[in-house]
């Protein structure tokens, strides 16, 4: 199956100036997003303390329900909606309590003497202690690194250190987007984001390998032709399956986004962008990258 036929000769490379000033354009956001915002949401996975999941029989505010626990001496709760249903919310707590049993009582009863007895129910408790926040956050960031770091060698080994300089580049501007995006919209992340952000690292570099290929196969084939001209081709004649698969990724990843329900959907969100990005920057990043290479070569051999 086919969307688009493999001699159509869209001028990708033509483009990789504007597509520069994008990407540069989006990091820059989402970079300023994170100083405004003191750094990236860390959920509780990351930040430590504890989150208390509760659904209202009645409609409420997060206001209201700050009012409400005033009296039980939680420092400042961050207390925010949950999902799609609206009376359902989140109440975040700094401090870990080891006595999470009694934590849940307190905000329970706290809250009845608003709500009325019975109209309050304590869905999910969760703690985790600052110090094992501070290292499942370390080992987040050493699986992304490690990741990056192994995907440089072996494209390294199966192509040319050129090409996986690209990718490379690809795989950070993909990550930083994202990044930005979850900072721009106020999602915070856990566990379960690292592993999108994994997932979105593999997905795009399935898709910048299969570009990569055909460009071997054709600086064979075209070898008396410009570099930039067989990468603009290999662009062309691999972009029809390039727009399917990411075309039913999508498909599945925004039929998660909408009607995953809260658990899910922050992760979601994160696959969404993730392969939008993915998609752009086989195109736009990691193809400029090889041919800005390639010319530097050119130039220091000339």
């Amino acid at each position: 199956m086919q969307l688009i036929k493999p001699d159509i000769n869209i001028d990708f490379v033509g483009k990789r100036q504007i597509a520069l000033i994008v990407s540069l354009a989006l990091i820059l956001v989402g970079f300023a997003s994170l100083l405004l915002n003191g750094g990236p949401n860390y959920g509780i996975d990351f930040a430590g303390g504890t989150l208390v999941q509760v659904k209202f029989e009645k409609t409420t505010d997060a206001a209201t329900i700050k009012e409400s626990l005033a009296g039980l001496e939680l420092g400042s709760p961050v207390v925010q909606s949950f999902g799609d249903n609206q009376n359902e919310f989140l109440i975040r707590v700094e401090q870990a309590s080891g006595e999470l049993k009694g934590l849940s009582v307190q905000i329970q009863n706290a809250l009845e003497q608003t709500y009325e007895k019975g109209h309050v129910e304590i869905r999910r408790v969760e703690m985790v202690g600052p110090q094992v926040g501070k290292d499942l956050r370390n080992k987040g960031l050493k699986a992304l690194f490690y990741a990056m770091l192994g995907l440089l060698v072996y494209i390294s080994w199966r192509f040319e250190f050129r090409f996986a300089i690209g990718a490379i580049v690809a795989l950070f501007h993909d990550v930083m987007i994202t990044l930005g995006a979850f900072s721009l919209f106020g999602k915070e992340i856990d566990l379960p984001i690292i592993a999108a952000f994994l997932a979105i690292i593999g997905y795009s570099l399935n898709d910048t390998i299969i570009v990569y290929d055909r460009i071997r196969e054709n600086s064979g084939k075209h070898n008396k032709e410009s570099f930039p001209f067989v990468v603009n081709r290999s662009i062309n004649e691999t972009l029809s399956r390039t727009l399917l698969t990411s075309g039913t990724t999508l498909l599945v990843v925004l039929a998660l986004f909408v009607l995953g329900g809260g658990v899910i959907h922050n992760f979601a969100f994160a696959m969404l962008v993730g392969v939008l990005v993915g998609t752009y920057s086989s195109i736009f990043v990691a193809s400029p990258v090889l041919i800005f290479w390639q010319q530097k070569l050119d130039k220091k051999s000339a």
